[in-house]
């Protein structure tokens, strides 16, 4: 059930991605095709007062020429390298914050069977050799276990925003790629407008559709970098709220395995009625008090 609940969640993150990518994309390749038919209207009910002789003839451009156009070399291999890197990041990040990579398969119900059998030593190597969020915190604590209880603990939180200290780096790029996206698209667009408006003072006889294309193009590049940062703004706030939500879920987990261990390793085996040995190995012993 857990598998099914874990595959649904990937499956929901996945149908999200798709919609956020294509509806901005939809609107880059919309926008210059709602204006090509527009003009292309135009030209087909031209004004009765103008002699159809007199009108220039107006060049036809495909949207999607025009949209790579727009977004000239600099920009276009800049873009590109972002929106590959952001996609590959939300995968990544998608795939590692996941409850079932935190708490691995089994290993709660063998690390509690193991306690219970007082097999401490076991219990850490299990822990030792497991690279899960639950099994790195479990690792730290146990080693100072030794220490007593709330140094143990101490070693625990300590390991917790270690471990979220790497991911919400990760998770910041998000943040980046969604304030620098506008940002790149405004300088692509202020360096066009400033393009038009000088040969706009240049010419002597105003240029109405060449002035309007230099426009559009500096447009477009605004358009892709907007469309580049709603993904990554939703993706960060996605990313942030579920860390939080698994480190106090593992964070909890954990203070009750190690309570768990802590107290077995103080209980006196029922058959001899000695001291209770205390764990050894790798640091990990319990100290009688």
């Amino acid at each position: 059930m857990g598998d099914f609940f874990a595959r649904l969640a990937r499956l929901r993150v996945l149908l999200v991605g798709i919609v956020l990518f294509a509806f901005p994309l939809g609107l880059v390749l919309h926008a210059p095709q709602a204006a090509f038919a527009q003009e292309e209207k135009k030209e087909e009910d031209p004004p009765k007062d103008v002699a159809k002789a007199d009108e220039p003839p107006v060049a036809k451009s495909n949207p999607i020429t025009h949209f790579f156009q727009s977004l000239g070399l600099m920009f276009g291999a800049l873009f590109a390298v972002i929106s590959i890197g952001m996609v590959a990041l939300i995968i990544v990040l998608a795939m590692d914050l996941r409850m079932g990579e935190a708490v691995s398969g089994n290993f709660v119900d063998d690390f509690t069977g193991m306690v219970n059998k007082r097999q401490f030593k076991q219990a850490y190597e299990l822990c030792k050799n497991d690279n899960s969020f639950l099994a790195r915190i479990m690792t730290s604590g146990m080693s100072r276990l030794q220490y007593g209880i709330e140094d143990a603990r101490e070693a625990m939180l300590a390991m917790v925003d270690t471990v979220r200290a790497s991911k919400d780096n990760l998770i910041s790029y998000l943040a980046t790629i969604g304030t620098l996206g506008p940002l790149l698209g405004l300088v692509g667009t202020v360096s066009g407008m400033i393009g038009a408006f000088r040969r706009l003072g240049e010419d002597k006889k105003v240029d109405t559709q060449g002035l309007a294309g230099e426009i559009s193009h500096a447009l477009v590049v605004t358009l892709v970098g907007v469309a580049l940062a709603v993904p990554a703004i939703f993706f960060f706030g996605l990313f942030k709220s579920r860390l939080s939500v698994i480190s106090m879920n593992t964070s909890n987990l954990a203070d009750d395995l190690l309570t768990q261990m802590y107290h077995n390793s103080r209980k006196t085996p029922g058959a001899a009625g000695a001291p209770a040995e205390a764990p050894r190995g790798a640091s990990t012993s319990v100290q009688e008090r």
